[in-house]
């Protein structure tokens, strides 16, 4: 029997992320009874730009004047659901749903903190990804009484109230979620969203478009592109042994 080149092709590669799969565990099972992944140095990277084609959709002034500490502190400011420039868009999670590596094994996650501010009377970053077990450690830096209200299903429903100048909240998510809305119900304009991952394998496209998502274990991978307004879109991968892998996204406006 024949094999086709295709097949003889995809044969090797997964024979070859085989010969790396990781031999080194911590010694301990991780979450839900996973070994946990220790780095080989075969690992891959993934990266990419996300751009907009199309007519851009208008950015709104946003009326601050409920409060006037936040008028004097952002005298000009817009929605920031839509950021192009020069036709990269920001604010886009790019992320790793499903492959089987994320099926055998559990992922550590760093021990640093993840930010999120009210600054100017809106959330800093307008979108960010952690991994469970991570601290979420959220600060008011204007001056004036703001709210964090993460409207979670899978985490619980969680709801402060942050004075001027006081310390910085601090939050944990036992379980992974995706776009956890978070909103201030005193500037109702203000907001967010964090997604949990019980991986580090994502990424917010930046103002330029550009992501990286680095460490990829050699595997297939389903890859997810989220916008809030345009969508959703996904791409089919593989990594292979220590491969730089490159994965644009082009969104349009939605048709009505």
């Amino acid at each position: 029997m024949k094999l086709r080149p295709a097949l003889i092709w995809m044969t090797l590669l997964t024979i070859g992320a085989m010969s790396v799969m990781p031999t080194r565990f911590s010694g301990v099972l991780g979450r839900q009874g996973k070994l946990t992944y220790q780095p080989t140095g075969s690992e891959g990277k993934l990266t990419g730009k996300v751009s907009f084609a199309g007519k851009i959709p208008q950015r709104y002034k946003i009326d601050t004047g409920a409060d006037p500490v936040c008028t004097d502190a952002s005298p000009d400011l817009y929605t920031d659901d839509v950021i192009i420039t020069a036709g990269n868009l920001a604010n886009v999670l790019v992320y790793v749903q499903s492959g089987d590596m994320l099926e055998l094994y559990a992922f550590d996650a760093p021990k640093s903190e993840v930010s999120l501010a009210h600054r100017g009377c809106r959330f800093v970053p307008h979108l960010l990804g952690m991994q469970q077990a991570q601290t979420l450690k959220i600060a008011n830096e204007d001056a004036t009484t703001h709210n964090t209200h993460l409207r979670s299903k899978d985490n619980g429903d969680w709801n402060q109230s942050q004075p001027e100048n006081s310390a910085p909240l601090e939050k944990k998510f036992e379980k992974p979620e995706l776009l956890i809305p978070a909103k201030d119900n005193q500037h109702p304009w203000e907001k967010a969203y964090v997604s949990v991952f019980s991986h580090p394998f994502f990424a917010v496209s930046t103002q330029n478009g550009s992501y990286q998502i680095s460490g990829l274990p050699p595997g297939q991978y389903t890859v997810v592109a989220w916008h809030e307004r345009f969508g959703e879109q996904r791409s089919e991968i593989l990594v292979g042994v220590s491969e730089q892998k490159h994965l644009d996204f082009t969104f349009k406006p939605p048709e009505n």
